[in-house]
């Protein structure tokens, strides 16, 4: 089983929560779902070059909270906040808010540091991507990535492509990894993530899984 689900999705409750945490009727469900991913989606490709990992949306009566996990805050914040005063202020515009309605939504923003970004699946598949594209040799750029994460304290990584690697004529798949990926053990801490590359010669997938150990189930 562990092996044909998201290793997210397939611990969520148990290790990992919810990226969006609210309560809705049903009138307002459908709503705020399309908002909480048409907004990740925006942050993830404002943020990039901050080195985005995650975006946690939390709603209550009032209030919007995002929290905005980052490798490289400064970017994000700016000089004295200004950074994330503009960002606010794109996120009201981008969810329909009105600064001068008195009873509009209060939209709260946190940047939180990644302090490891060679752990983060999200990272490693977006820089493997970027390096495909650029026409980079594959199997080296996935040696380093492995390299990397394994330096930085991973238990064990795991990276497969897909696709016509390389340029070549007929579509392969490539795996690779280093240590052990336990993915059917649910104390398992493992970060995933897919990733599209569209290179020239077409679409690469990409697909990362980083063992960081065990945790104790909630």
């Amino acid at each position: 089983m562990g092996k044909k689900v998201n290793p997210h999705g397939f611990r969520l409750g148990l290790l990992y929560p919810w990226k969006s945490r609210w309560f809705a009727s049903k009138e307002d469900y459908q709503k705020f779902l399309l908002e909480d991913v048409a907004l990740r989606n925006f942050l993830m490709k404002k943020l990039k070059n901050a080195g985005v990992v995650n975006v946690e949306i939390e709603r209550s009566i009032k209030t919007i909270k995002i929290s905005i996990y980052v490798s490289r805050p400064g970017v994000v914040i700016g000089k004295g906040g200004s950074g994330l005063e503009v960002l606010n202020k794109e996120i009201k515009r981008h969810l329909g808010i009105k600064e001068s309605d008195a009873k509009t939504m209060r939209v709260e923003v946190k940047v939180e540091e990644v302090k490891s970004p060679d752990l983060q699946a999200y990272l490693i598949a977006q820089r493997l991507s970027d390096q495909l594209v650029s026409r980079y040799p594959h199997r080296r750029a996935i040696t380093q990535a492995l390299e990397k994460a394994m330096d930085a304290g991973a238990k064990g990584v795991k990276i497969q492509l897909s696709g016509r690697i390389g340029g070549a004529e007929i579509a392969r798949v490539e795996k690779y990894s280093r240590g052990n990926v336990p993915t059917q053990s649910l104390r398992s801490d493992i970060d995933y993530t897919e990733m599209p590359s569209l290179t020239r010669s077409g679409y690469v997938g990409i697909k990362v899984w980083i063992y960081k150990g065990e945790k104790v189930l909630h």
